[in-house]
């Protein structure tokens, strides 16, 4: 059995304590917060599970192997790092951490520990986005664009642009899917409101490869769109997440070019390109509970000392994009280089 504590009841805690104590392999024995009522919830539905307003209890509890942090992004770096130097294994909310200085001091203490640090990219672990990962590596041949839009009205953050809050989980998708890592992005964002961070924001990412990305996110849209559009030279996919059943859909359709016709003169030069429209194929997908994929990994690699599919480097390129690409938008969109990856441990 692991003992885990979770830190951090309100939105995003109640799911994960849900999930942790649904899985056999847990012994559930703390939650954390600062709001006494949200705690006094929690006692009907978990009454074995000691709750507490003290982080120290959680942190000082040597049957606590690994703790799950769901707290502000401010406060993930100095709450991971405690749990570390505890000899606590830690899973942190998204994203990692609010610098990638930040994230990478927690891979460290955690290697130095032989410890696991796994971030919460939730989407790839779902059904439809490991099934995109496979097409986009079987299927679609040379990747030509990744186009994603994550828009909706509200609901709006205090301390976080909407870039650090939706786009997290179109880049960690990114990065899961393609074989490609992004080289520099340049990025554009408003915000309308004095004193509130950016509400709308564009990013673009360039590759040393002819595959171009794009994320638009927004708290500003009338309506509540999740799509993604993958072209190849092959095929073509669309991974719309608000479908009820066929959230992935292969297209057999491209653009063909004639190498065998006339090249002289700008009208000849486009009637060399054909077009294929084939079917389209809506895989079968595994409706798992993502989340509870996600912790029940996190379990067995604190169980083995293994590392997790969304490790602590996962959340350092992450957060790596988002810090360039706030640089970039600080800037007027100038392209901003990332930094070359590090190799930990």
């Amino acid at each position: 059995m692991i003992g885990v504590g979770v830190i951090g009841y309100g939105y995003w805690g109640p799911n994960l304590v849900r999930n942790f104590a649904d899985l056999l392999s847990v012994d559930l024995r703390w939650v954390c917060d600062l709001q006494t009522e949200r705690l006094a919830r929690l006692r009907s539905r978990y009454p074995a599970v000691s709750i507490t307003e003290d982080i120290a209890q959680v942190f000082n509890d040597p049957k606590v192997d690994a703790v799950a942090i769901a707290t502000p992004v401010s406060t993930h770096f100095d709450l991971a790092m405690r749990a570390l130097k505890a000899g606590k294994s830690v899973f942190v909310e998204k994203p990692i951490t609010a610098t990638a200085e930040q994230a990478e001091r927690l891979i460290e203490e955690a290697d130095r520990r032989g410890l696991v640090v796994a971030v919460d990219h939730t989407f790839i672990h779902t059904g439809a986005v490991k099934k995109l990962r496979e097409v986009i590596q079987s299927d679609l041949g040379e990747v030509y664009y990744y186009d994603s839009v994550r828009v909706n009205l509200g609901l709006f953050q205090h301390d976080v642009s909407v870039m650090w809050d939706l786009a997290v989980h179109d880049l960690s998708i990114m990065d899961y899917v393609l074989g490609a890592r992004p080289r520099a992005v340049s990025a554009t964002g408003m915000s309308h409101f004095a004193g509130s961070p950016e509400n709308i924001a564009y990013l673009n990412l360039h590759f040393d490869c002819k595959l171009m990305a794009h994320v638009h996110v927004n708290w500003l849209a009338p309506v509540k769109v999740r799509r993604t559009l993958v072209g190849g030279s092959n095929k073509m996919v669309v991974y719309d997440d608000l479908e009820p059943s066929e959230k992935i859909k292969v297209y057999d359709r491209g653009v063909t070019l004639d190498p065998m016709a006339p090249k002289a003169g700008e009208r000849k030069n486009q009637m060399r390109i054909g077009y294929r429209a084939g079917d389209m194929f809506a895989p079968q997908l595994d409706i798992t509970e993502a989340l509870g994929a996600e912790l029940a990994e996190f379990i067995a690699c604190v169980q083995r000392g293994t590392k997790p599919t969304a490790d602590g480097a996962a959340g350092l390129r992450v957060v790596r994009i988002l810090e360039a690409a706030t640089a970039s938008m600080a800037k007027g969109g100038t392209l901003v280089e990332l930094p070359q990856e590090r190799v930990f441990a």
